[in-house]
């Protein structure tokens, strides 16, 4: 093989040369003249430099033996190899010539050159394979540029090594791999690492980190038992990604959990949390929805700050799309949120969740949620079959472009001896205080209908008694009791249409009131107060039954 007629072949070298002929062929310039130029100054630009060699006159051959980067030249369709640099010999021992490169150079096809060379033979152009690590261990960037003989063809292999480079993106990319973990880490120890289980609610989450080329946000979810029977259900997503998202999730799911024990309705609940939210920091908002759920109306009264709207399923089938009222996100500030309802009985399921479920860079975000809906409309089993299912239908997987959260409630629909499990008895407390004998009476009967053991029966008499007496001194009209009994627990409730809300205090010897409170708070398991919708209030408290834990 002629290499100094192959490189008269490589790119650009017939332009160089047709410029130098054309230079060579110029009629030369005409003397200047003494008023032109001085001759002094002419004698100098003439004598001062030697003229410097063109690149076409330097020998190929010796340039590329010397240059650091790996180079080989191989022709034909079978890639004859014609020439390697010193550069190429030092890196993998010397090469036959003449031979093809896949037995030449068995390091070309080992990094999958091949298939490349058979492309840019066939389309006269060039192509490079970025970063591959060569069998000598060190990483290479070739660059395949065809050459042309006469009807035969060959290609320029020209390999730069980018070891270093290609080491410090590794390292890089390990430290984002490392922040990722972290910030996945942290997000996963801030959401709830088991669910609350209300008796009346069946409840399943997930939550789905996005994939490794998107960092980590602030989705989170959170179930609190409220006492009383009610359930809270809170989820939410911060704006942002990495550490900084997850940290403020986790202040907001803590401030969330200290607010919900105050048992304020969802809308004054979603207002303290958008003043907290600018003081955590003004520049990063969240959206939010805060539901309750009360078995006795069987509804759940939720609002939203921003947030998707929560679907609930009939037992039918028939999914319906709590969309108002929604508020700005929080963090914003100078809104006043307002609460709302949605229908949830037995045999109903409600599904709270983040964008990453239903938003698409491809498609209207209405789109996304009305998918959801049909996928819930066909949606059975335990919340978390429907919640696996719900995930699998919107194409979410490890490499999912951003987190996903699902909180799936369902309110079963008991019959037969479940049913038996979980009753419910009310009196209306007319007139003054003979009012308090009819409660005492009304609820040994149906704790002794309900079949409670001797000593849970009377302590159940004695809760109701002190609860309807406080509310016959210090509430007002309309006024009922209720008893309520689940699998787990008795509980009694008193309701009034006073707003004052009861406190424990201790009382002095001498005093003839404020023992009522002391005493419900030394015999229940649990008590508390909240103010009721309409105005006035509730105090309630309950009893574990026996065989069950708190």
């Amino acid at each position: 093989m002629n290499f100094t007629r192959w490189s008269a072949r490589l790119p650009g070298t017939q332009r160089r040369a047709a410029a130098r002929t054309d230079h060579a062929a110029a009629p030369e310039r005409p003397a200047e003249t003494a008023s032109s130029v001085p001759a002094a100054r002419a004698e100098q630009l003439t004598d001062e430099h030697a003229p410097v060699p063109a690149v076409d006159d330097l020998p190929v051959r010796e340039v590329l033996d010397r240059v650091p980067a790996l180079v080989a030249l191989v022709h034909g369709p079978d890639h004859r190899v014609a020439y390697v640099n010193d550069a190429y010999v030092a890196a993998f021992g010397v090469r036959p010539l003449g031979e093809p490169t896949r037995d030449a150079l068995p390091e070309l096809d080992e990094l999958g050159l091949l298939p490349l060379l058979d492309q840019v033979l066939r389309s006269g152009r060039p192509r490079t394979l970025k970063s591959r690590k060569a069998p000598d261990g060190r990483s290479y960037t070739f660059t395949c540029t065809p050459v042309t003989e006469g009807d035969d063809g060959g290609v320029l292999v020209f390999a730069t090594d980018v070891t270093d480079h290609a080491e410090a993106a590794e390292r890089l990319r390990a430290s984002e791999r490392s922040q990722r973990q972290t910030a996945v880490t942290l997000q996963r120890s801030l959401l709830p690492q088991e669910l609350e289980q209300p008796d009346d609610l069946r409840i399943a989450a997930t939550y789905q980190p996005g994939g490794t080329e998107a960092a980590v946000g602030g989705d989170w979810y959170d179930v609190i038992t409220l006492g009383g029977g009610r359930t809270a259900l809170v989820i939410g997503d911060v704006m942002g990604r990495g550490v900084r998202a997850a940290a403020v999730m986790g202040q907001l799911r803590t401030a969330v959990r200290a607010y919900a024990r105050l048992d304020l309705p969802p809308h004054e609940i979603l207002q303290l949390l958008d003043g907290l939210a600018a003081e955590i920091d003004a520049n990063q908002i969240a959206t939010c929805v805060y539901a309750i759920h009360d078995p006795n109306e069987g509804r759940l009264v939720y609002a939203s700050a921003g947030h998707l709207p929560i679907l609930v399923r009939d037992e039918s089938g028939t999914v319906l799309r709590a969309d108002e009222p929604t508020g700005p996100p929080l963090g914003t500030g100078g809104w006043m949120h307002a609460s709302g309802s949605v229908p949830l009985g037995p045999g109903a399921t409600a599904v709270l969740y983040t964008d990453g479920l239903v938003e698409r860079r491809d498609e209207d975000l209405d789109e996304g949620i009305a998918s959801l809906e049909r996928a819930l409309a066909g949606a059975t089993g335990t919340p978390q079959v429907v919640c696996d299912r719900l995930v699998r239908s919107a194409g979410v997987t490890a490499d999912h472009y951003d987190d996903v959260a699902v909180l799936v409630l369902q309110h079963p629909a008991r019959t037969g001896p479940d049913s038996e499990l979980f009753r419910n008895a009310a009196l209306e407390l007319l007139g003054g205080v003979e009012a308090a004998p009819r409660a005492r009476a009304f609820a040994s009967g149906v704790l002794t209908s309900w079949r409670f053991p001797t000593e849970l029966h009377d302590l159940g008499v004695l809760a109701a008694s002190e609860l309807v007496a406080n509310s016959l001194q210090h509430g007002t009209p309309p006024m009922r009791l209720r008893l309520r009994r689940t699998d787990r627990r008795l509980i009694v409730e008193v309701t009034d249409g006073d707003d004052h809300l009861p406190r424990r205090r201790r009382a002095e010897p001498a005093d003839e009131s404020g023992r009522g409170i002391a005493i419900v708070a030394t015999i229940a398991s649990t008590w508390g107060s909240r103010r009721t919708p309409g105005g006035g209030k509730a105090v309630w408290c309950e009893f574990l039954l026996p065989n069950t834990t708190a």
